[in-house]
């Protein structure tokens, strides 16, 4: 499992070195975008609409737009710096809560944590503390340039460390329009209802839900490739498409450049036949 983060946990004088890994995935099936007309696919570049002209990594710079088209450039050193300054603190555990007390909607993404080298009886500690006691606790720490704030709990035998929204980043649920303050339905409704939820009532198996648009759009997909319906781009724009498995692909892009000059050729106008002359000529006497 790939480390994106290595770092030390702390909570009072107890340091654990980990490591970090993300919990989750997304597998979302990616579609890419081609020209209609010649199947490639579409490059995005990075264009100054000034200077009419792309521009390269190098040329950019980051900054702040304070207002309409005003803008701080924050220079790279200085964003470089800060950072550092931020990633050298170790990540502590300031509170402990229940974990109940915190609703799910500052709930952000999941990251598994392991024990860095000496680091496991601490972390072994941790994990029995917080599952005698309950609780979960509640860090700061630096992911991807950015102050998380965080929840260090127990997973399956696992410290998780779930990054959390600060509260000014979730939106007041009072701005939610035509929300109905007062029950608009009658107490039968109301009963109904419960012992309809009461029927439907199980036990959380995750296992048991699939994502069915994605096993159908990859049942699709390999359909469509099972009938040989699909394409390879011509050109891109650095020029023809390199043949990726020898003869076969240089075969297929010669082919089909041939066909494809054959329908933008012209057709070459038919020259006029003369028509001979079946009278003889008379000879002069």
């Amino acid at each position: 499992m790939h480390t994106m983060w290595k770092g030390t946990i702390s909570f009072g004088l107890v340091n654990i070195p980990v490591k970090m890994h993300a919990a989750t995935e997304n597998k979302d099936v990616k579609l890419r975008q081609l020209h209609k007309e010649c199947q490639t696919p579409i490059k995005y570049e990075k264009v100054c609409p000034v200077c009419d002209k792309p521009i390269e990594q190098e040329e950019i710079v980051k900054a702040y737009e304070y207002a309409k088209n005003k803008f701080v450039v924050l220079d790279e050193e200085d964003l470089s710096a800060l950072q550092k300054e931020q990633e050298d603190k170790a990540v502590e555990i300031v509170d402990f809560v229940k974990l109940e007390e915190i609703d799910p909607i500052y709930f952000e993404k999941s990251y598994y944590l392991s024990p860095n080298e000496g680091g496991s009886k601490a972390y072994s500690l941790l994990r029995s503390a917080l599952v005698d006691t309950g609780k979960i606790g509640i860090a700061k720490m630096i992911i991807r340039s950015k102050e998380q704030l965080a929840v260090i709990r127990v997973y399956q035998n696992t410290l998780v460390a779930e990054t959390i929204h600060y509260p000014d980043e979730v939106r007041n649920v009072a701005d939610v329009p035509n929300v109905p303050e007062a029950a608009a339905s009658s107490e039968k409704e109301v009963d109904t209802a419960k012992m309809l939820i009461e029927q439907l009532t199980t036990t959380f198996e995750p296992e048991k839900y699939t994502d069915d648009y994605r096993t159908a759009l990859l049942e699709l997909i390999e359909q469509k490739k099972n009938n040989e319906e699909t394409t390879t781009p011509i050109v891109t724009g650095e020029g023809k498409q390199p043949a990726r498995d020898g003869a076969t692909n240089l075969m297929d892009a010669l082919q089909a450049s041939l066909d494809r000059a054959k329908q933008e050729k012209p057709k070459p106008k038919q020259p006029t036949k003369k028509v001979k002359s079946t009278t003889k000529k008379k000879t002069a006497t």
